[in-house]
């Protein structure tokens, strides 16, 4: 089968060269509209390109048909002759962040199995733009509002989300005009998730009184902001070995304080993240920023894991803290208020 969905990806992957021929390609198949979508438009372009397709599934075991569901995926696969992998959680995800956290760690390690060099799944414009909200309302930087990027790292392969140009409304509608089944989440419809109210209610009142084009126009923006997130990123990348010390750690002040105050930020973020796996967030950056014009000796108050950074001539220096953590203060204030919402 052939249409203008085929047409659009079609020209979309030579224009970007995501998929290359003959490329390895793992398929994230829910069986949900969107994966059922994507996965019908590669086995119809594969003659084209050239692909070797296979698709996987993962089952979370958090609802009662999670197995049918699991069952549905390998009978269509079946179908459409397409070699698919189905994995099981060795224990339910509690949270929808854990249950993401394992799904994208099995499909590196299938791709891995596989000597498959690209994995896809079927994000769309419509979850590009809900994910910009939910970020926007939670309170992020400007990279948390460069939300699903087309392409990007997993691992040693590449993730691939090839219907970025497509919403929600057009996935369904390709799926009845080729009479394809899909799996039915009724969770979906659950309105205790955050997104699926986003989705259900927020999207459609925006489009109503708003703009009917909204989930477009916040796709747009996601995508502004990561052309953005790419320059900067790799300005840090330039920067990093001039203003970062790696032994012992410490930042140059001398060399922040030349630079504008977007990369001052992005620098002092890219140094705590090679030492703090959590607690990074707007105030602690801008309590580490203010260090750059403190006296000597001035230090923040003390960081996850124990330490602190300290003001030594030209440098901050990356400290182990000896006294107690209420001993410790920012050089700004006398006592640290309660942090806002991460930003970072």
């Amino acid at each position: 089968m052939w249409g203008i969905d085929h047409a659009r990806l079609h020209t979309t992957l030579k224009t970007q060269q995501w998929l290359p021929v003959g490329s390895r390609i793992l398929i994230a198949l829910s069986g949900g509209q969107d994966s059922v979508c994507l996965t019908r438009l590669l086995l119809d372009l594969q003659p084209h390109w050239q692909w070797f397709l296979t698709a996987v599934h993962c089952d979370h075991r958090w609802r009662a048909d999670s197995a049918a569901n699991a069952n549905f995926v390998q009978v269509l696969a079946q179908q459409w002759h397409l070699p698919c992998e189905v994995v099981s959680a060795p224990e339910v995800p509690k949270t929808e962040a854990a249950a993401r956290a394992w799904r994208y760690q099995v499909f590196e390690t299938v791709a891995k199995a596989l000597n498959c060099t690209h994995v896809v799944t079927a994000h769309t414009q419509s979850d590009r733009a809900e994910s910009l909200l939910l970020h926007l309302l939670r309170g992020t930087s400007p990279d948390g509002l460069a939300t699903l990027l087309p392409m990007r790292s997993l691992g040693s392969v590449q993730l691939v989300r090839p219907l970025l140009g497509m919403t929600r409304a057009e996935t369904a509608a390709f799926c009845q005009t080729y009479g394809l089944p899909i799996w039915q989440d009724e969770t979906n419809q659950n309105l205790d998730y955050r997104r699926n109210r986003l989705r259900l209610e927020l999207i459609p009142y925006l489009q109503q009184h708003f703009n009917p084009n909204v989930e477009a126009v916040l796709a747009q923006t996601a995508e502004l902001l990561a052309s953005d997130r790419a320059y900067f990123e790799a300005e840090v990348d330039r920067l990093a070995p001039t203003v970062i010390r790696e032994h012992p750690p410490a930042l140059d002040r001398l060399r922040l304080r030349e630079l504008p105050l977007a990369l001052q930020r992005r620098l002092i973020q890219r140094f705590l993240r090679q030492h703090l796996k959590r607690g990074i967030d707007f105030s602690l950056i801008e309590a580490v920023r203010l260090l750059i014009a403190a006296g000597n000796g001035s230090q923040t108050s003390t960081l996850p894991g124990g330490c602190h950074l300290r003001v030594c001539g030209q440098w901050l220096e990356w400290v182990r803290s000896t006294a107690p953590p209420s001993e410790s203060v920012p050089p700004h204030q006398g006592e640290r208020s309660p942090p806002p919402p991460p930003l970072y």
